[in-house]
């Protein structure tokens, strides 16, 4: 190997930190993340001149490669997933920073012979003994692949000034199938590793809307003052999904939606939308804010989670003007599954500044549109100025952060409609990210693998978070578990979930606010 610092003649002047020395060691480099999000994420970066000259990957997985055949494999995900990638000089000093190494992850001979090779790579391309582990992997290997890492000295940190290096590592979700489970890997995973050392990615964090929340609250006065139970009404959190399982029946019929987004996607979300103001933007001073409102979440009892949750499976229908089977018809599932696909529910955050305030969830598969939102609905204002005219009722207000497939938000408002009649209309003031900022080439992994090479842990959550979390859900699986499902499938595709769901609002006098794209 080549020792190989030299910058890439077309890197466009930096915005932000570069990330430090490094070498990132993907596990799972033959899989679908990684072809997908991770490889183009690495180019972004490179192309944002965010990488630092001392950087290399390590791919690892069992298929059997060669240093040249995983390069060409980088090339067609960087050509097939990234935006106008014809920066030849870039891509000349991208590829050459790849190396694979092949091997089992059960196999304890792979890790002192990974050690080897990673000594041979820092070498070369100067990297500072700096590593990071991304496990893109089935979720039963990570506990066992930190522990061995561990084992062999790979998470091993420098203390001294002439020796200091760090090691770190990435865990995808699902981190646990309940509280148990996520209690026993946050176990396994601090006994040989810091909690400083351990990053589990969420990646609907770095989407920017996401990010933004903390901006929007905190950097403008005229919100931050009204964001509270004296003025808000309520909160809606969406998340809805056109695919159905995409090949993955077999994992998802284990997992269902409640496992797969509430724990995490949508605590996030909850947390970010809910947390009071940190201290600093330091990472535990608002991960410490986050946890408070996560332990916050008032516990259901059996009654509760029998009237507060609601669950559903999706039959056959219309899917983006195609015919789809139901759930039970599709690959790997089982033809009496009893598998949520769609849960709805409403939280009540106990503190003082949401008190009696409801948030309402919701996440499904097979949904009419793909759209991420959070809507802010305010108190009406008083009817009494309006009594004596033809206006019959006020609209409240809804403030609307969308988080995809648009990035953007919205406020909608109440004005009069020209005329010589008192008549209010309903408008919106719309700000989208694209058009306001351009187009940004990204798949949501920039932002987290960059402040993993800094060591920024923000986005990032904590084994206490990941805890509380699980422990919201934790009832609603045991009530499930114990009262399956009479009516599934109860949705049709295409169509916005079971009726259940509009009658979980409209038994409060409220109703979902639906968006057509």
């Amino acid at each position: 190997m080549a020792q190989l610092v030299e910058t890439p003649a077309t890197t466009p002047p930096r915005i932000g930190k570069q990330g430090d020395p490094c070498v990132m060691v993907i596990f799972g480099a033959a899989g679908d993340l990684t072809g997908r999000k991770l490889i183009p994420a690495l180019y972004n970066l490179a192309r944002a001149g965010l990488l630092s000259r001392e950087f290399a990957v390590v791919g690892v997985a069992r298929a059997k490669m060669s240093d040249e055949d995983f390069k060409k494999k980088v090339h067609e995900d960087v050509k097939e997933f990234c935006d106008d990638c014809t920066e030849d000089d870039l891509w000349e000093w991208f590829q050459r920073r790849f190396y694979y190494f092949a091997g089992d992850f059960n196999d304890d001979k792979l890790y002192p012979q990974l050690k080897d090779y990673l000594a041979k790579v820092d070498q070369d391309h100067s990297t500072h003994q700096n590593f990071f582990y991304y496990l893109a992997t089935a979720p039963s290997f990570f506990g066992p692949i930190v522990e061995k890492l561990s084992t062999c000295g790979l998470m091993e940190q420098g203390n001294g000034q002439n020796s200091s290096h760090w090691r770190r590592v990435i865990i995808e979700k699902p981190f646990g199938h309940d509280l148990e489970s996520a209690k026993s890997l946050n176990q396994q995973l601090l006994k040989v590793a810091d909690e400083t050392q351990v990053y589990r990615i969420d990646h609907y964090l770095g989407k920017e809307t996401v990010q933004n929340i903390l901006a929007f609250r905190f950097a403008n006065g005229i919100f931050e003052p009204v964001w509270n139970r004296r003025y808000i009404d309520h909160v809606q959190i969406s998340v809805a999904e056109t695919v159905g399982v995409e090949g993955r029946g077999s994992y998802f019929d284990h997992a269902g939606s409640l496992r797969d987004m509430v724990p995490n996607h949508i605590m996030q979300l909850i947390s970010l939308t809910a947390m009071e103001p940190p201290i600093s933007f330091d990472a535990n001073a608002v991960r410490d804010e986050q946890a408070k409102i996560l332990h916050a979440i008032q516990p259901m009892s059996d009654e509760e989670v029998l009237s507060r949750t609601i669950r559903g499976q999706y039959g056959e229908g219309t899917a983006e003007g195609k015919r789809v089977p139901a759930y039970r018809a599709e690959e790997d599932v089982p033809a009496d599954s009893r598998t949520e696909t769609f849960v709805a529910m409403k939280l009540l955050i106990d503190n003082w500044r949401w008190a009696d305030v409801p948030f309402y969830l919701r996440t499904g598969k097979r949904m009419p549109v793909r759209n991420t939102h959070i809507v802010i609905q305010f108190r009406r204002a008083p009817f009494v100025l309006f009594r004596d005219t033809p206006v019959e009722h006020l609209m409240p207000n809804q403030l609307v952060l969308h988080i995809q497939p648009e990035e953007g938000i919205s406020l909608q408002f109440a004005a009069k409609v020209p005329g010589p009649v008192m008549r209010l209309g309903t408008v919106d003031m719309n700000f989208e990210y694209q058009e306001y900022f351009g187009k940004q080439p990204s798949t949501g992994y920039e932002r987290l693998l960059h402040d993993c090479m800094i060591g920024d842990q923000t986005l990032f959550q904590r084994a206490d978070m990941v805890e509380a979390g699980w422990s919201v859900v934790s009832p609603i699986l045991d009530i499930w578990k114990a009262l399956p499902p009479r009516n599934f499938p109860n949705y049709a595709s295409g169509t916005w979930g079971p009726k259940e769901a509009d009658e979980l609002l409209e038994r409060d006098g409220r109703r979902w606010r639906n968006f057509e794209k």
